[in-house]
This record gives C-alpha cells, structure tokens and sequence, in this order.
C-alpha cells in the first residue's frame, strides 16, 4: 500500500515566496570584496597580507556548533548541522525541546506515549539520541530550555563525533554557562489560554576576577484544552566557573529536573484514519494517566589550552533519574458497529544511574603548507538500569474494556498486577576516536577519520532468574571532501556509519534471542552546499541517502520494536538562516524526503513506507521589527501526509500550521510579547505511537510573556 503522494511542486511556491527576498542580499554580497581575496586590492608595492575580523553577529545564525568538537566553521563540515539560537528560542515562546524542533528540516516529532522527547531524524525513529553539553542524556523524559543556551541538531550518522545511535542525526542541547565579564539579572513570567503558566529567572554573577556563578530557574505549569491535563516542572540548575588563568577554565554545574505531568496518548484511530471529533477526549483516566520523573545532573568539566591552538578538554557527568509512568490507552481501532473501542493500560519504573569521562584534545596547525584540525579523544561510560512493568487490569480480571465513545469516556478504574517484567540492566562501554581535517589548498579539504567502540550489556531477568549479555565492537569511520570556490561558499561530500546494538535505544533489557543479533547499521552518503551570504545570512542544501541494516522498528500495536531488515531514506535538505536586512530575521526549512522498507518480512513487507516520515516538510520562522521598540513575527510549518507505523494502514494527513507573534519594548529593562499559535484553529494530527494512539492538535491558543534584564 502507498501514501497518495503531495507533489513537492505543491509546497515550493510558498518556499520560494519566503526565499525570493534573499536575491538582493546575496547580489550585495557577491560584490563585496572577500576577507580571502584581500590581497588581490591595493598597489603593486603594497604589503598584501588578509586582514580577519572577529565579532560577534547578532543573528539567528550561528558560525559554529559545540557538537563537532572542534573549532570548525560550519561551511567547512560535512554534514547538514541546524544550531537554533537562543534568541529564536525566546521570539517563538517555545520552553520545550519538542516544539523548538519543528522548525528543523528533516525532524519530526514523535508522540513518545505522552512521557517523553521522542524524534524521526532522516526517517529513524528514537528515544535516546540527545545530548546535553555533548555528554550522552538518554533518559526517557520531556527536556526543558529554561537553561538552555543554544540547540544543535547535527543529521546524519554520527558514530564518530558521540558513539552508538545517532543513525539518522543527533540533539546537542549546550547548557548557559557563567560570564566573568559582568553581572546580569533575568527574569521571564508568561501565561497562556488555558492557565499555564511559567516563571524563569536566570542570574549570573561574578565572584571575584576568576570566578563566576551562575543559576539558572524555573517554574511552569501546564493546562491545555485535553481533558483533565495538568502538569508541573521545577528545574533548577547551578553553575560555578573559575579560570585560575587565561589558560585553565573549569566548569562545575548541578541540575535538578522535577517533571509531573497527565500522560497522554491521544485518540485511536477509524477507517485508516485519526478519529475526528474528539479532539479535547481523554482516553484514559486522570488518576492512572501519569508521567512523574526526577532527575540529577552534575558535570565537572576542564578546558585546558596547553598551547598556541592545542586545547584539552576533561569533561566527566553522572545522573540519576527516577521514573514512574502509568497510563490507559486506545488499544485498538474504534469499531463504527458499535462505536465502542478496547482499553489497554499498563504502568512502568525505571531508574537509571549513568557515569561518563570524556577526554577530548584538539590540534590546529601545519605541516608545512598543509593545514591541520584534528580532534582525538577517549570515552568511558558506566549505566545501571533498573526498569519494571505491571499490565492493567480492568473489573471482571480481564487484561482490557471496551467502552462507547463520548465526550468524556466512562473509564472504569484498575489496579496494576504483579510486575510482568522486571531487569536489571548494566552497560559499559569504552572509545576512542581520532579525525583529521586536512586543508590541501585554500580550495580543498579532506576530513578522514575513524573511532572504535567496545559496547557490552549484560542483563538479568528477575522474573525468572535468567540472564543475557553481549559485547559488540565496531569501527566507525568518517570521510569527507570540502570543495571551495570562493571563501564563503564549499561544496562537500562525506560517507559516515554507525551502529546500534539489538537491545534498543534504552539497553534497558536483553534476552536470549537479541543476544545473538549482530547491530543495527547505519550507512550515510551526503553531498551538500553551503554559502555564507553575510556575516549574518547561511544558507544550506543537503542531498543524502541512508542505509539501515538489521533495522528495527515499532510494532503497529503494541509499540515495541521488531526486526524489519533492510531500510533506506533518501531525502533533499534546505535551510536558510540569519539577517535578511537589519530588521529582518528569517529561518527557513524545506525537506522532500522518501524512506521505504527493502527487504521482505511477514510484519514489514519490502516496499511498505517508513512510519511518520512525509514527503515533504516546510518550515518559516521570521522577525520583522518596524521599529526599535516594535517587531512583529510569523510562523508557518507544513507537513504532507505521513503513515503512523510501517503497518501502513493508518495515516496522518497533511497540514498546515500558522504561528504569530507581536513584541513590544517597553525600556531598555522591560519588555513583552505576545505569541499566537495555530492561528487558523486548524484540527490536525501532527503525530503518533501506534496505530491507535495518535494525537491531535492544540487548537488556537495564545501566551503573553514578560521579560526583564538588567
């Protein structure tokens, strides 16, 4: 079965519309003389040496990405890397990592059962792909920006620059760190439609000429339009900084996440598509649907500059989060017979222990007239997971209901039964890695590089006394080739690989039959094209293809993952980013994108389509100030019809989304704004987990927000 396809042409006049005022600039910009060109100006006689500049643009765009662990501008990596600046963050009114990422090309948004961030990248689905500080953070549960800096999203596989997974890509999320350099005060307080509400202050001072604190806060509460829906986050995030010299900087940090919230798993589906008309319906009850996580961060991290362009950087994080989740959900399709549907429900706990050392040393210079970046680096991890589930059982002993449909369902109340699984789970793992970027000429660089990981697990089953484990090694290399015509435009190409072993993305449990599966396989071919239109203006295309062997993927009804075989994606990027004019910002994304199943089996048939992938993604975010004190923005996302799961029998149709925003500064100190989203009320389903738990649309809703600095 195949998705009646969008034409891309359908989506591109939108694109081009948004794009069309870029033309001007970048005619300016090729007449500008450039930084490399400098020495071509001037008399005979004169001293013909580049002059470079360094500063500070104030821009949504960012130059470079802590991901990459190197000093490298981003037109000379080879690969699609997305940075979203803080300063968009705070125009869209987004305080969740989820909605920050629908502006990205090539991310869709996944339902994570009501409990947790969960993303599609370049059509591979996860769990635990993120990062915080480009330190592994795996755990199950909804991230919060409040003491974000910037987030980075760096597509493809990425084996190389942060070990397993990160097949289809990777979330860097940089944390806020202390300035020595002057003391500052922040506060934000916003409120929406349905009552949420949140407060944030951030705080940094300096101690004395080498130290520095910082601390970082917030409080939120969250209401929608969903029945019974409630929730409350409490984060809480120190940090202290000393820099004994110019050479030695360490940061110490302490995060503290408290996140309670309803767990929803929105509404089933009826004859292959979302059920409509009961868009604020909860399918569960508000005693049993919960989410309650906690979670302890602490990271030390030294940065040593041991000469002229060599930097070591120490970095080392333990964690420990405390999960608990329960829910009731749609457990099947709803029978139009009877317009009734079944009930499922079950709960889970998960606690998890995580320690990681990472050393990472960097190396700029010459040999001869060749240039050199190289990165080299180890890393040690060491996690314990403790995880349990108990299945719901609903009156008369039986394992689900059926109920009738209504505004408001008459669920019958449960209890959960004696714990249906239960591990312990213990993961250590040990790499190293080593890339050389190599500048031949002005106009061309080679990127080479490998790292090996020995990953083992070994798990035990308390239910019935038995055990697993596994140890897999693998080699991941990296190759590229940047190709400049002209200093601020490259041409690249890069062949990168990952792996992931057949425990899932959680490692969180093992059995007999797993322990005999050789990895998962992740093959990226990539060719793109960046240009630097201005110092405040990028844009990017990317054209991939990305092989997955040995691939898993959701079962349609129970949501657990099952062995498919062999999978591709391939898929055209574009983004442009930064300053049109000096009251204009703009981002824009656009991805066509197809990933299909390639080998044969009796639950995913070869041909069937990849699940929540569209054809076609468009996003517009921009800023148009009118004046110094007023500016006025305006979002637009869009995604073609995508399937829920590889079943292939229930789809997502396509939408649109239309966001504003109105700011106002009041003083130097004080300012507001006011951010509408889908202002059009469109009713829409911009994801799933299963079949039958599929989630819709926040109708139109509004948040007034105040921010202070001083």
């Amino acid at each position: 079965m195949r998705l009646k396809k969008e034409s891309p042409v359908k989506a591109l006049p939108a694109l081009l519309l948004a794009t069309s005022a870029l033309f001007p600039i970048a005619a300016q910009a090729e007449a500008l003389p450039m930084a490399a060109d400098a020495g071509d100006a001037g008399d005979e006689g004169a001293d013909h040496r580049t002059i470079v500049v360094t500063g500070q643009v104030d821009s949504y765009r960012s130059d470079t990405a802590a991901g990459v662990k190197a000093p490298t501008p981003l037109i000379d990596v080879p690969q699609s890397v997305t940075v979203l600046s803080r300063e968009q963050l705070d125009d869209q009114g987004v305080t969740q990592l989820g909605d920050a990422l629908r502006y990205v090309p090539g991310v869709v948004l996944a339902q994570g059962e009501g409990n947790r961030d969960q993303i599609v990248l370049r059509g591979q689905n996860t769990t635990a792909d993120f990062f915080l500080n480009g330190l592994r953070d795996d755990t199950q549960y909804y991230r919060s920006l409040y003491n974000v800096d910037h987030i980075e999203v760096l597509r493809g596989a990425n084996a190389l620059l942060f070990g397993r997974g990160g097949g289809g890509g990777v979330i860097n999320r940089v944390r806020k760190a202390p300035s020595l350099k002057g003391q500052s005060i922040d506060a934000v307080g916003a409120v929406g439609t349905f009552g949420d509400f949140a407060l944030a202050a951030d705080l940094n001072a300096p101690l004395s000429q080498t130290m520095g604190a910082r601390l970082n806060g917030t409080y939120e509460e969250f209401d929608n339009n969903r029945q019974d829906f409630h929730g409350r986050f409490i984060g809480v995030n120190p940090t202290l900084a000393f820099a004994p010299s110019a050479d030695t900087r360490i940061d110490l940090s302490y995060n503290y996440d408290d996140d309670r919230r309803t767990a929803d798993r929105g509404v089933p589906s009826l004859g292959g598509k979302p059920l409509e008309g009961y868009r604020d319906t909860l399918f569960g009850r508000k005693d049993t649907n919960l989410s309650d996580v906690k979670a302890h961060i602490v990271e030390a991290r030294l940065t040593q500059q041991l000469a002229d362009k060599l930097t070591l950087t120490v970095a080392g994080q333990y964690s420990h989060t405390d999960k608990y989740y329960g829910n009731i959900f749609a457990g099947a399709a709803v029978n139009p017979a009877t317009n009734t549907v079944s009930l499922s429900a079950y709960n889970s706990t998960v606690r998890r222990e995580s320690w990681i050392g990472q050393a990472n040393l960097t190396w700029q210079g010459k040999t001869g007239p060749i240039g050199h970046t190289v990165i080299a680096g180890i890393e040690g991890a060491d996690q314990a997971t403790d995880a349990a589930r108990s299945e719901g059982i609903f009156p008369g002993n039986k394992a689900s209901a059926t109920v009738a449909l209504a505004d408001r369902l008459t669920v019958p109340a449960i209890t959960f039964g004696a714990p249906s699984r239960s591990t312990h789970a213990k993961v250590t793992a040990f790499s190293a890695y080593v890339q050389d970027q190599i500048e031949l000429a002005p106009f061309l660089q080679i990127v080479g590089g490998v790292r090996y990981d020995s990953f083992r697990i070994h798990a035990d089953n308390l239910l019935n006394s038995t055990s697993a484990g596994r140890t897999d090694r693998k080699w991941s290399p990296r190759a590229g080739v940047i190709v400049k015509p002209r200093a601020n435009i490259s041409l690249y190409g890069s062949y990168t690989k990952s792996f992931l072993p057949q425990s899932g993305d959680q490692f969180s449990a093992l059995d007999a039959t797993q322990a005999t599966l050789a990895p998962e396989e992740f093959r990226n071919l990539e060719v793109g094209a960046k240009w630097d239109v201005t110092p405040a203006l990028a844009l990017t295309a990317a054209a991939y293809r990305l092989d997955r062997e040995n691939s898993r993927f959701n079962d349609p009804v129970t949501g657990l993952p099952q062995l498919s075989g062999k999978t591709r994606t391939r898929g055209l990027e574009f983004s442009a980013t930064g300053r049109i004019l000096p009251q204009w910002q703009i981002s824009i994304g656009y991805a066509l994108q197809d990933g299909k199943v390639r080998s044969s089996t009796t639950a995913a048939p070869a041909g069937r389509a990849l699940a929540l992938l569209p054809e076609s993604q468009i996003s517009l975010w921009t800023r148009y100030d009118l004046s110094d004190k007023l500016g006025l923005g305006l979002g637009v996302t869009h995604q073609s019809s995508a399937y829920t799961t590889v079943s292939n029998t229930v789809t997502l149709p396509a939408w649109t989304r239309v966001d504003t925003a109105l700011f106002y500064k009041i003083s130097k100190n004080l300012s507001v704004q006011f951010n509408v989203n889908n202002l059009l009320n469109d009713q829409y389903f911009p994801t799933a987990h299963t079949d039958n738990n599929i989630s819709p649309a926040q109708p139109r809703s509004a948040r007034l927000t105040v921010r202070m600095g001083f």
